[in-house]
């Protein structure tokens, strides 16, 4: 008569113990997956801030602080969004807004100091980049320090800072086009080439620094290419820059020179430089 007992005890066992394996499984599942989703949204985070289009990125984190506000990544991720979106003002609020986060680095202080260059505030600019303690040395603290001390005028400590922000980098050449910039803007020609030929070899996919070089040549009224890497069209451009280079410092012919030898070299038709050269035959 104890059999039957036994058994239906056995299978009781059984079942608790098989109820016991199915909720541990279910609960391993559940963290697999949530593991799974954690790993996804970082990957998708990513995505938003590299490839994705600026303004999607944008709605991207907007809806991911509203469903948890307490993430300093989705934060920092709205802010980045907003700057790559020229949508600078609204960028350095958001910047504000990680700085105050308990979770903040130096480098979110840093970050808030460029947004706010970006649109203009370079008085609070300086005082949230001087907050930084002086150890935390980087390319960014330093190129911006560089940027404010150019805003004022306060030549000796803008090379300084330039002098070291390239030295904390080993892709220069976008701030020795900005050292140069400043050597440009106070009159020092000479130093100005050497700056934008250096950043043109650093890096000769930057126009901006062949076009800068260009302008600091006609300033010395030299009015021949530097030699340096350029499609055609690049040197069409930088023939019309120099053209009007020269222009505007009273070398005429030689500038109507140059504008008629852009309009040839331009792959297509150069409108900007027939617009100039046209007003220039018009007016004798």
């Amino acid at each position: 008569m104890r059999h039957p007992i036994l058994i239906a005890t056995c299978i009781a066992g059984v079942a608790v113990v098989a109820g016991c394996g199915e909720k541990d499984a279910n609960a391993t599942v559940e963290r697999a997956f949530k593991d799974v989703n954690v790993v996804d949204a970082t990957n998708l985070s990513d995505v938003m801030l590299t490839v994705a289009d600026p303004n999607e990125a944008v709605s991207y984190f907007s809806r991911s602080i509203k469903e948890d506000p307490t993430r300093i990544d989705h934060q920092r991720g709205l802010a980045l969004s907003l700057i790559r979106a020229k949508r600078v003002t609204e960028g350095a609020i958001e910047w504000s807004k990680v700085t105050k986060m308990p979770e903040a680095t130096n480098d979110d202080s840093v970050e808030y100091a460029d947004a706010l260059i970006r649109s203009g505030d370079w008085a609070k600019a300086e005082t949230v980049l001087n907050s930084v303690p002086p150890t935390h040395e980087t390319f960014k603290r330093y190129r911006l320090a560089a940027l404010i001390a150019d805003s004022k005028k306060e030549w000796t400590k803008a090379d300084s800072f330039y002098e070291t922000a390239v030295g904390l980098t080993t892709t220069p050449g976008s701030v020795m086009n900005n050292w140069g910039y400043s050597k440009l803007t106070r009159g020092d020609y000479k130093d100005a080439e050497r700056l934008f030929s250096d950043a043109v070899r650093q890096d000769t996919s930057l126009f901006t620094a062949k076009n800068n070089l260009v302008l600091a040549r006609s300033a010395q009224r030299d009015y021949s290419l530097p030699v340096i890497p350029m499609d055609q069209t690049e040197r069409a451009l930088l023939l019309h820059t120099m053209g009007l280079s020269a222009i505007k410092q009273g070398d005429v012919e030689t500038g109507k020179g140059l504008l008629r030898e852009a309009i040839d070299t331009h792959p297509q038709h150069f409108e900007a430089a027939v617009r100039s050269l046209r007003a220039l035959e018009d007016n004798g």
